[in-house]
């Protein structure tokens, strides 16, 4: 593993959690709750093109670096400002237990 300067975390998000609520109606609206506001870095890995009815699709995947952490979930979000970057998967980059690193798509801004 490259060693990681710890000034590289350098980007600060909000680590959101899903939340279903219901509508009264027998359905259920999802809406994301903050866990924590972190340090971390920001890598963007890959830009791809998707056809759809209406037009291309630009979908562009990161990296996320963070200290370690033990409560991440499938459905759980990081947001910086009015970007949005859905978590993917997760992984121990060194399984050495001090960092975590998230792949994400980008899904909104």
């Amino acid at each position: 593993m490259r060693a990681l300067d710890p000034g590289a975390f350098s980007a600060r998000l909000e680590l959101l959690t899903p939340v279903t609520i219901s509508d009264g109606q027998g359905g259920a609206e999802i809406s994301y709750s903050l866990v924590e506001t972190l340090w971390a870095r920001l890598e963007p890995v890959s830009i791809g093109f998707d056809e759809s009815a209406n037009g291309s699709i630009v979908r562009v995947t990161h990296e996320i670096w963070m200290r370690a952490r033990s409560d991440l979930a499938p459905g759980m979000r990081f947001r910086m400002g009015s970007r949005i970057f859905a978590i993917s998967g997760w992984r121990d980059p060194d399984e050495t237990g001090r960092y975590t690193v998230c792949r994400t798509e980008e899904i909104g801004r």
